[in-house]
């Protein structure tokens, strides 16, 4: 899950290629010259070498290399992806440790080597990982990969995606295999992760051209892509006849082979522990407290830190109940609020659009006062859709898809719109600063945009900053002066107290050896969030340890900073300058982005 390739996996989504466009860069007057410009051009040689190794990376880099394959999933192919990592970062090291770098420049270096001992480290801990989630599976990431990230332009591209359906039988093998090889060393997923996974591979292999019913997701999407088409007839009809098959034949076979194998390991599987329970589980969780908030905060500090939050935020909330005359405690006011019509959207078609619609109002009203609080705004352009009807049941709440560099496809924030009963109204506002602007596509977004930024920055992944920022952007959108309503601004609080809760509920469940009941009656009692959600939320930090934690570490943290440049600075602060310190150079560790805010405080 977290070599490389599997970073790269994540989150690269580029339409254009990397090398080139650093080259371009530097052609058009970026500030890269001299030894950065060598670093730069080492660097993205390097991404882009990693990037080979992958073609499913490559298809997200919106390159067509190794466009008809799919990717190496055996044990072997982490083991190869650290000793690129391990060559690369040494010949770099040996070639420009020495030389006279701009600030940048070593922050480059510093970032890469950092990088690699934290991939070593989690290297350590591979099989700990599960290779299935309530998120999903492969099952689900190769549909998702095939429909929004494969372009058929020619024939040949077409042939190319038959030639990755065929191949998914090899995948699905290798995968089948490694799963079962980690449930009899110890490291099988948790009991709550097979059944959603089984529905959801069913759900791919059925109906057309499977059997008799409504076509199938890739077999509507292939269908529509050959289509478009500009070829004979006839051709047509003879791609999709292969396609057919491939889909009936291989295609199916592997997703046979890997269902045979979940189903067999979770039979008679009952406990939903945390990594506790885990070989060398402790050691695994401090691990990942570490990847995730990049800091060397312990569990005990965030529990803590979480328990105090929740009281603190509980105070807060009970001043706007107050406020709006509700005569009774916060847990009814919680319910009021989860039952009374007014604040929900109708389950319907409309509400759906309607839920939409709203989402898309905030973020227009964020994006026209931006420059009063930001020096620069991305470029890209935002659009905020619904999730897929095919994987509403393993998909989150609500996430941020990034952009193409070259412009063609928007930073998207997707929202899972399964069950509207769910969805309350009073938390939508906070929900579309967090996701959208001025949350993660200011930020992602932005940093893809960054001139003379390797490529290997542009896609760094550092859970805390990113997160951190999300739920910034929450309490940020109360300083522009948004949340008018009082049940708005309600909903800001329970989103951030949602935050505060992950952190004592995670720690909870991973050290404090929390059951699944008992977490699920913690976040109940503090929270308006709607039990389906609590459910989704719950199984997720079970299936995703220290993750959960980064939100609110990371908000803790940059609102410190700020305070402290504040009190450093006095009337000098500018808050559109504190802004362009944070996102100016993409994602960093937290430690970096305390040594720049106090730079920028003390220059």
């Amino acid at each position: 899950m977290f070599d490389r390739r599997s970073v790269l996996l994540g989150l690269a989504a580029s339409a254009a290629a990397p090398v080139a466009m650093a080259r371009t860069a530097l052609q058009n007057g970026s500030p890269v010259s001299g030894p950065d410009a060598a670093l730069l051009e080492a660097l993205d040689t390097a991404f882009m070498e990693a990037a080979r190794t992958s073609p499913e990376t490559l298809t997200g880099l919106g390159l067509k290399e190794r466009y008809g394959e799919l990717d190496d999933y055996t044990a072997q192919a982490a083991v190869d992806s650290l000793a690129l990592a391990e060559r690369q970062t040494a010949d770099i090291v040996a070639r420009f440790g020495g030389a006279d770098l701009s600030e940048q420049g070593r922050l480059s270096v510093r970032l890469l080597t950092d990088g690699l001992a934290q991939q070593q480290q989690l290297h350590q801990y591979r099989r700990h990982q599960y290779l299935i989630t309530k998120a999903g599976s492969v099952m689900s990431s190769l549909p998702v990969m095939l429909m929004n990230q494969h372009r058929v332009d020619t024939v040949e591209d077409a042939r190319a995606y038959i030639s990755r359906l065929i191949a998914a039988e090899r995948v699905m093998t290798e995968v089948a295999s490694e799963f079962r090889a980690r449930a009899e060393a110890g490291f099988a997923p948790p009991a709550l992760t097979y059944q959603p996974n089984l529905t959801t591979g069913r759900s791919i292999i059925s109906g057309a051209p499977f059997d008799d019913g409504e076509p199938s997701p890739l077999w509507s999407d292939i269908q529509a892509k050959v289509n478009a088409l500009e070829i004979p007839e006839g051709e047509k009809v003879e791609i999709l006849g292969d396609a057919r098959a491939a889909l009936t034949g291989p295609f199916k076979a592997g997703y046979e082979v890997f269902l045979t194998a979940i189903a067999e390991v979770g039979a008679g599987k009952d406990r939903n522990d945390g990594v506790w329970a885990l070989p060398d589980g402790a050691a695994y969780y401090e691990t990942m407290l570490g990847f995730y908030n990049s800091t060397n905060d312990t569990a005990d500090w965030i529990h803590e830190t979480g328990l105090a939050e929740v009281v603190r935020l509980r105070t807060e909330m009970e001043t706007i109940k107050d406020q709006v005359g509700f005569d009774g405690d916060l847990q009814a006011f919680f319910e009021h609020l989860r039952s009374d019509p007014q604040f929900q959207y109708p389950n319907t078609a409309e509400g759906k659009e309607a839920f939409l619609e709203d989402s898309r109002r905030y973020i227009a009203q964020a994006m026209a006062i931006a420059p009063q609080w930001f020096h620069t705004l991305p470029q890209a352009a935002l659009e905020v859709r619904a999730v897929e009807a095919w994987r509403e049941q393993t998909a989150s709440t609500a996430f941020y898809n990034q952009p193409s560099q070259d412009g063609s496809r928007p930073g998207i924030y997707y929202v899972n719109l399964a069950d509207m009963t769910q969805v309350s109204k009073p938390s939508a506002e906070g929900i579309a600063y967090h996701e959208g602007a001025p949350g993660h596509h200011f930020q992602i977004a932005r940093a893809m945009e960054q001139p003379g930024l390797p490529m290997f920055r542009k896609y760094g992944f550092y859970g805390a900053y990113i997160e951190g920022w999300g739920l910034y952007a929450e309490k940020l959108g109360k300083e522009m002066g948004f949340y008018q309503d009082p049940y708005s601004d309600f909903g800001r609080l329970t989103m951030e107290i949602w935050r505060a809760i992950r952190m004592v509920v995670d720690t909870g469940i991973h050290t404090r050896r929390w059951t699944r009941e008992q977490a699920v009656q913690y976040f109940s009692e503090n929270s308006m969030v709607s039990p389906l959600t609590i459910d989704r939320e719950i199984d997720r930090y079970i299936c995703s340890p220290g993750q959960a934690t980064s939100y609110k570490v990371g908000m803790i943290k940059i609102l410190a900073l700020r305070d402290q440049a504040r009190a450093v600075m006095g009337d000098r602060f500018d808050i559109k300058g504190f802004h362009e310190v944070v996102l100016g150079v993409g994602a960093v560790p937290l430690g970096v982005l305390a040594e720049r805010v106090e730079a920028w405080s003390q220059a």
